[in-house]
C-alpha cells in the first residue's frame, strides 16, 4: 500500500506544471521557496493562535511550541509521545468518567476538555496521531479568557498542515521492531494563481513493545484546498477523517496489601484477545474565511466534527485483594462513545494608534454546540447466571468472578476465563461471551454563546500592557434511560432519567505588564482567571448530577512572575517563571448528601524553566523543568485529604531534547525525561516510582531529497508507569524498540 501511495503521489508532482504567476503576485513564490531554504529550528517566535497579540517573547504567560523538527527527530508519532518533550504534564487514565485516550494533567489539573485544533475546541476524546500535525502549542496556567470553560492548568492546540503556494511530495517510510510499520505523504500543488491543494495520508501498525499481545492500527486521511493565497481574501477548507483499531492495555494490578504496583510483571498481559477491542473514529470538517481591509482582517470559522470512541477493555483488578494469592480479575470496563460538534467562530484582529500608544487587538465571539451520547458495553459470559439484584446491562456485572477471584476453582470455562493468574496469564483464553451495547444510555447537549477581546498595547519601548477577557453563557442538558435491578429475569426494569441542567454565565479575564529592559528581553507579571461549571466535560468527566446542577462554576486563579531571553542573535530562548495556580471554590460533596458545596480550596505552587534554540549552528535543545508543590488545602466540611498532595502530580519533571550535526550530513541526538514519584490517587495512598527515560538518534542527510534515521526509544527499557489509576492498576510503558525512517521530499 505505502509502494502504491508514494509512487502515486510522485507522478502527481511530477506531471504537475507549476502555473505562472501574474505580475502583482510575482514575489510570493519567491517567498516560499527562501523559506524552504531556511534552516530548521527548535526555536518558535510567534504563536499560530491569533489570540496571542503579540511574539511568544512578550507574552505574559508560560507558552512551550512543540515544533516540526523536534517532532521528526524524535520520531513521535503520536501526541501522547509529543507531550513527553513538555515538562509539567502528566498522562491519566481512563476511569472515574472519563473514555479511553489523551487525558493530560497540566500543572496538577485535569485538562482532557481542553484540546484545541487551530484554535477551535476539539471535543470527543481520542488517541491523535500527529500526521496533520504542523506543531503542537501547550499553554499553562488557567486560560478560560482564551479557551472558555476549563482550562485550569492549561490547554494544548494541534496546528494543522495547510495548503502552501509551492509543489511538493514529502513523507516518510517507517519500520521497527515489535512489528512496526508505518508510512505517510503530504503532497502539495499549486493548482493556479493563488489556489493550492495539499493531502496528507497515514497508514500504520504495530505490536508494542514489551507489552505481549498489545498491538493497534491507524489510518488516516486530510485534504484541504485553499483559494485567495496572497491575496485580500482567502478561503480554506478542510476535512479530516482517521479510524484507530487496536487491543488495549491497561497494565498490572496494584497489590491491595501494600498498595504499590505488583513487582516481576511488567511483561504480563492480563486483557482477552478474543474480548477486548478499542475502536476510534473522528471526521472533521472545516471552512476558514479570512479577509484583509487595511490593518485589519476579518476572520469566520465554522467546524463540525464527529467522533466515537468505543472499547471494551481489561482492569486487571486487585481490589478483593487476590494478586497477593497469586490470582487477577479481569474485570472488563467498556464505553461507546459519539460527540458531535458545531462551532462558529468569528474575529477582527489587526492594529490601530491612539496618540502615541500601538494597539494589537482581536475581538471575536463563539458558538458551539455539542451533542454527546454515551453508554457501555455488556459484557456476559456462558456459564455465568447474573446474581439477583444485579442487571446484567452494567459492563461491570461479570458477577460470579467478584465472589473471589482468589482460588484456582475460579480458573478456566467454568467461570468465563473471567479469572486468571498472576503469573501466567493467557491472553488467549478461549473466552466465549457476548458484547452488546447496554440499554442504559445518557445524552448530553451542551450550547455555548461567548464574546472575547485581546489587546496588547505598547504604552512606551519599554512597557506593554497584555489585556484580555470572555464571558461565556454555558448552558448543558442531560437525559437518558436507567436500568434497574430486580431479583427475576430478564434482572432489571427501565425508566427515564429526569432531565438534569446547569445554565451558567461566567465571565473570566487576565492581565499581564511586560517590561522590556532591551529588544531581546522581557520580564513579565500576570494574572488569570479560569471557571469550571457543572457538566464542562458535555458527557465525560464533570458530569450533570442532581448535587452539582445549580452551583456556581468552580473558580480558578493563577499568578505568574517570569522572565524570557533571545540569545545568540535570536535563535536561543531561555525562559523561567514563578507561579501559584488556586481552585478557590473547590466542588465538595455534601457530606449529608445534599447539594455539593464550593467550600474547597486546592493549589499549585511551582517552578518552570525552558529553553529552546539553537545554542551554536549545530547544536540544538529543546527542554524544560517543572517543580510543583501541589497541596489540597481545604477538604471541605470533613477535611477530606486536607493536606494531601494532587494525584498525577510529580513533584519535579524534567525533558530535555537536544542533536549536534557532527558534519553537514550526520546529525546525532537525544532525550532524556524525568519524573519524581508521584501519587496515583488523592488519598495519597498507592505511590508510583520516580523514572528516568531516554531516548536516542541518528540521521544521516543522503540528498537535499532524501534522509534516514534510527531512533532507539525508552534506550535503558526502564519500565516505568505511563498511567497510574487511582484504584486498580498502572499502565506499564512500552520497552526498547528500533525504527528506522526514511523521510523524502521532492
Amino acid at each position: 500500500m505505502t509502494a502504491l501511495l508514494l509512487g502515486a503521489t510522485q507522478a502527481w508532482a511530477q506531471t504537475a506544471p507549476v502555473p505562472s504567476a501574474k505580475p502583482d503576485v510575482l514575489n510570493l513564490p519567491t517567498i516560499s521557496v527562501q523559506g524552504q531554504g531556511e534552516a530548521p529550528t527548535f526555536k518558535t517566535d510567534e504563536s499560530a493562535s491569533r489570540k496571542f497579540t503579540a511574539p511568544l517573547l512578550d507574552t505574559p504567560k508560560t507558552v512551550t511550541v512543540i515544533p516540526p523538527e523536534v517532532i521528526k527527530q524524535a520520531a513521535t508519532t503520536t501526541l501522547q509521545d509529543a507531550l513527553r518533550t513538555v515538562p509539567g504534564i502528566t498522562l491519566g487514565s481512563g476511569e472515574g468518567g472519563t473514555s479511553m485516550g489523551d487525558r493530560p494533567f497540566i500543572r496538577g489539573f485535569e485538562s482532557t476538555n481542553d484540546f484545541f485544533i487551530d484554535g477551535v475546541r476539539d471535543g470527543g476524546t481520542q488517541s491523535r496521531d500527529l500526521f496533520n500535525i504542523d506543531s503542537i502549542e501547550v499553554t499553562k496556567g488557567p486560560g478560560s479568557a482564551y479557551t472558555g470553560r476549563g482550562s485550569t492548568g492549561g490547554s494544548i492546540n494541534l496546528i494543522s498542515k495547510a495548503p502552501k503556494l509551492e509543489n511538493f511530495v514529502q513523507g516518510s517510510v517507517q519500520l521497527g521492531t515489535d512489528a512496526t510499520h508505518r508510512g505517510t505523504a503530504d503532497v502539495n500543488y499549486v493548482i493556479a494563481d493563488g489556489v493550492a491543494a495539499r493531502l496528507n495520508v497515514m497508514g500504520h501498525e504495530n505490536e508494542v513493545a514489551g507489552r505481549k499481545e498489545a498491538n493497534g492500527d491507524r489510518w488516516g486521511v486530510a485534504p484541504s484546498i485553499a483559494f485567495g493565497l496572497g491575496t485580500p481574501t482567502r478561503v480554506t477548507a478542510s476535512y479530516f477523517h482517521i479510524t484507530l483499531d487496536e487491543l488495549p492495555d491497561y497494565g498490572v494490578p496494584y497489590n491491595t496489601q501494600t498498595l504499590r504496583v505488583v513487582k516481576g510483571h511488567d511483561d504480563d498481559f492480563y486483557g482477552l484477545v478474543n474480548r477486548d477491542f478499542h475502536h476510534n473514529e473522528a471526521d472533521i470538517g472545516t471552512i476558514k474565511f479570512e479577509h484583509d481591509f487595511g490593518k485589519l482582517t476579518l476572520t469566520n470559522t465554522t467546524r463540525y466534527g464527529r467522533t466515537e470512541n468505543a472499547y471494551v477493555v481489561t482492569n486487571p483488578d486487585d481490589s478483593r485483594g487476590n494478586a497477593a494469592l497469586g490470582f487477577v480479575q479481569r474485570s472488563p470496563k467498556s464505553r461507546d462513545l459519539a460527540t458531535t460538534t458545531i462551532t462558529n467562530v468569528t474575529d477582527l484582529s489587526g492594529d490601530f494608534v491612539t496618540g502615541s500608544i500601538k494597539h494589537h487587538f482581536i475581538a471575536g465571539i463563539e458558538l458551539s454546540n455539542e451533542k454527546n451520547h454515551s453508554q457501555a458495553f455488556a459484557v456476559n459470559s456462558p456459564g455465568l447466571t447474573p446474581t439477583p439484584g444485579f442487571p446484567p446491562q452494567a459492563a461491570s456485572q461479570i458477577v460470579a468472578v467478584a465472589l473471589g477471584c482468589s482460588t484456582a476453582a475460579k480458573l478456566g470455562a467454568a467461570f468465563g476465563y473471567n479469572c486468571t493468574t498472576l503469573s501466567n496469564p493467557n491472553p488467549n483464553d478461549p473466552w466465549i461471551g457476548t458484547v452488546t451495547r447496554a440499554i442504559p444510555y445518557t445524552d448530553t447537549t451542551t450550547d455555548t454563546r461567548a464574546a472575547y477581546a485581546f489587546d496588547t498595547i505598547d504604552l512606551t519601548d519599554h512597557w506593554q500592557l497584555n489585556l484580555g477577557a470572555r464571558v461565556d453563557s454555558y448552558k448543558t442538558r442531560a437525559k437518558g434511560i436507567t436500568a434497574t435491578a430486580t431479583a427475576t429475569a430478564p434482572f432489571f426494569t427501565t425508566a427515564i432519567l429526569p432531565e438534569q441542567k446547569a445554565d451558567n454565565t461566567f465571565f473570566n479575564y487576565q492581565i499581564g505588564i511586560v517590561y522590556k529592559p532591551t529588544q531581546n528581553g522581557s520580564v513579565y507579571f500576570s494574572y488569570g482567571t479560569s471557571s469550571n461549571p457543572a457538566g464542562e466535560g458535555a458527557g465525560e468527566i464533570g458530569a450533570l448530577s442532581a448535587t452539582v446542577n445549580n452551583i456556581a462554576p468552580e473558580k480558578n486563579r493563577s499568578f505568574e512572575v517570569g522572565t524570557k531571553w533571545d540569545l545568540f542573535d535570536n535563535k536561543l530562548q531561555l525562559t523561567g517563571a514563578i507561579f501559584r495556580t488556586e481552585k478557590t471554590n473547590a466542588r465538595i460533596a455534601d457530606p449529608l448528601g445534599g447539594l455539593a458545596q464550593l467550600v474547597g480550596n486546592q493549589r499549585v505552587d511551582g517552578v518552570e524553566l525552558g529553553i529552546q534554540g539553537a545554542i551554536t549552528d549545530k547544536w540544538k535543545v529543546f527542554g524544560g523543568y517543572t517543580h510543583l508543590d501541589s497541596k489540597i488545602v481545604d477538604g471541605g466540611p470533613l477535611h477530606v485529604n486536607e493536606g494531601k498532595k494532587f494525584p498525577n502530580t510529580p513533584d519535579d519533571a524534567l525533558s530535555l531534547w537536544s542533536s549536534y550535526d557532527i558534519i553537514p550530513a550526520v546529525t546525532v541526538g537525544g532525550g532524556a525525561t524525568y519524573q519524581s514519584n508521584r501519587w496515583a490517587d488523592a488519598a495519597n495512598t498507592r505511590l508510583v516510582d520516580s523514572y528516568w527515560r531516554f531516548d536516542a538518534v541518528a540521521q544521516y542527510r543522503f540528498s537535499q531529497q532524501l534522509d534516514f534515521q534510527i531512533n532507539v526509544q525508552n534506550l535503558t527499557d526502564e519500565r516505568y508507569a505511563l498511567r497510574a489509576f487511582q484504584t486498580h492498576m498502572v499502565q506499564i510503558a512500552p520497552g526498547r524498540s528500533a525504527l528506522f525512517t526514511a523521510n523524502y521530499k521532492f
